[in-house]
């Protein structure tokens, strides 16, 4: 999703509406904050994502305050202790995050329940201080494909239903494996990550940015260098290793350059039931694209048609890129920023333009690693940023 400092735009295929709250700038000792409040809306209920923004004096402790204006009920929370007296709601720090140094920012979600209209709020505190002007766009209330995977009949089961004690990934479910790099201290990939240039190493780059990130203040960064011989891979073998034959993968990404014709590969998965082969989730046509490499099928179908069922990845703004892989079926669903993308879903059928090519054979995957990266196969370069990568057997969600 794209953010201003003061209005909000929705991109094509982001699911629900933000909300930025800009601070008013004043010459008064009150503390600043800026909000983006990221809703997803189904027929009866809600999962909200909250950004808070500390633009004034550091913080060992913060709670955030607001009024729904609607009959809205949150059920569960996670990454802060949320309270609800009517309309009017409160958000606190949990133990492990209430220090917010200025500029630093934290997040926190919630789920909850509600009929007629889900309007996002208007109004902001951070510790009791309005955060200045603020508008909303009021999201969509019952598309079909804002719901989680399935069109929810109860409560959909993304968040943690009680408050993670230690300092987690933003939005790591319970069971999840989740690496934020937080945690590297150098300047290589380190610890369960490892530099890997599968057929020969060239110009491409991976190296941990303490400059860029999409939550904390470390990422991933890869210098994607055009041509064969330039593949580069951050490689980790542990973070799959919470589930059997069914995986949720889900990180941020933000690149430079738009998805280039040619076909790119910028995540990949080892397939043990595969020859060992590659699993590669990239682009090509300038869309988001699968690819097995074992025998070169594409998701979607590269056809005007398959094409157009994909999507482009937006430039120069954080990606939440979520994919399912069903070892024990062999289907697979992937999202965009929450929305799930009708030219990535692999459902069993046979569906011309989308998934006939990938069943020609029968796929039963059992992944061994995940490989973030760039490989080109003769044109196409790209710099890209990764974090927050969530690897478990249910959704995380964004």
């Amino acid at each position: 999703m794209r953010r201003r400092a003061i209005a909000l735009a929705v991109a094509g295929l982001v699911a629900g509406a933000g909300l930025i709250v800009a601070a008013a700038s004043t010459a008064s000792a009150a503390t600043a904050c800026a909000v983006d409040y990221t809703l997803n809306s189904w027929s009866s209920g809600f999962t909200a994502d909250v950004k808070v923004t500390n633009n004034g004096s550091a913080l060992s402790s913060w709670t955030v305050g607001w009024s729904f204006a609607g009959n809205q009920q949150i059920t569960s929370a996670w990454n802060a202790t949320v309270t609800q007296s009517g309309t009017a709601v409160t958000a606190a720090n949990v133990a492990w995050n209430g220090s917010l140094a200025t500029g630093a920012a934290t997040s926190f979600g919630f789920q909850g329940t509600y009929s007629g209209t889900n309007a996002a709020p208007t109004a902001f505190t951070l510790n009791g201080v309005a955060c200045g002007e603020q508008t909303a766009t009021t999201p969509p209330t019952t598309p079909a494909t804002t719901a989680p995977t399935t069109t929810p009949t109860t409560a959909p089961t993304t968040p943690p239903t009680t408050s993670p004690t230690s300092a987690p990934t933003e939005n790591c479910v319970a069971t999840a494996v989740c690496d934020g790099f937080e945690n590297q201290t150098g300047t290589a990939p380190a610890g369960n990550w490892a530099i890997s240039t599968p057929d020969c190493s060239g110009a491409g780059t991976a190296t941990i940015d303490k400059t860029t990130a999409h939550s904390g203040g470390t990422s991933l960064k890869i210098n994607g260098a055009e041509g064969y011989c330039n593949h580069v891979f951050a490689r980790n073998t542990a973070i799959l290793g919470t589930t059997s034959n069914v995986w949720y993968v889900r990180y941020w990404v933000r690149h430079t350059t738009a998805l280039p014709v040619s076909h790119v590969t910028a995540v990949a998965l080892a397939d043990a039931n595969d020859g060992g082969k590659d699993l590669r989730f990239g682009g090509q046509n300038s869309a988001l694209q699968f690819n097995r490499a074992s025998d070169d099928a594409t998701l979607p179908e590269q056809s005007p048609a398959g094409v157009a069922l994909s999507a482009p990845l937006p430039v120069d703004t954080w990606n939440c890129v979520e994919f399912k892989v069903d070892g024990s079926n062999g289907t697979m669903e992937t999202w965009l920023n929450g929305t799930s993308v009708p030219g990535l879903l692999e459902d069993g059928t046979p569906t011309h333009d989308i998934d006939s090519q990938w069943l020609n054979k029968t796929w039963r995957p059992a992944l061994t690693d995940l490989k973030l990266g760039w490989e080109s196969y003769g044109q196409g370069a790209d710099t890209l940023w990764y974090d927050d990568v969530a690897v478990s057997a249910m959704r995380n969600g964004c």
